[in-house]
């Protein structure tokens, strides 16, 4: 089945938008890791990575969750806006970012672009999935930007 590239998904599905806003942020992300294990499983490593953007963007949608395919990052420095092409591979829900690779090995600067882009963001929650792996758990990353326990624990309630 082809999945033609839209930048954002809306869900047809049974899952209601009021249910997936009141998800937790351990459940949300729990269902993001849940549908690339599905996608890891069927396809394996050694895709592009817009193969797996694509496979987890349709995942999602059918989960009932809003995506954001190439999210533009915008940077604003002082009053100067800068149009720097930075992109977020999925947004999901406006809450978590997913970065996806497909390397031998995650880098320092691949957690450090993810942290980058939920400062800009202002976001909290950040998963670097690298789909080159034989087990995909091994591959995935969870990024938390400021991190403050009570506001975690007052978003999982």
């Amino acid at each position: 089945m082809s999945v033609p590239f839209r930048s954002e998904y809306r869900s047809p599905s049974t899952f209601s938008r009021e249910a997936s806003q009141r998800l937790s942020m351990f459940q949300l992300t729990e269902r993001i890791i849940g549908a690339a294990i599905k996608i890891h499983r069927r396809l394996g490593p050694g895709l592009l990575e817009s193969a797996y953007e694509t496979c987890l963007a349709y995942e999602l949608d059918s989960l009932g969750l809003t995506v954001i395919r190439q999210k533009a990052v915008p940077l604003i420095y002082e009053r100067v806006k800068l149009d720097c092409g930075f992109r977020a591979d999925l947004l999901v829900e406006n809450r978590v970012v997913v970065e996806l690779k497909c390397k031998e090995q995650i880098h320092p600067v691949d957690e450090m672009q993810l942290l980058s882009h939920l400062r800009l963001l202002e976001l909290q929650v950040g998963l670097l999935m690298n789909f080159h792996v034989v087990r995909l758990t091994d591959g995935i990353r969870r990024i938390v930007n400021n991190y403050r326990e009570q506001d975690i624990q007052e978003q999982d309630f």
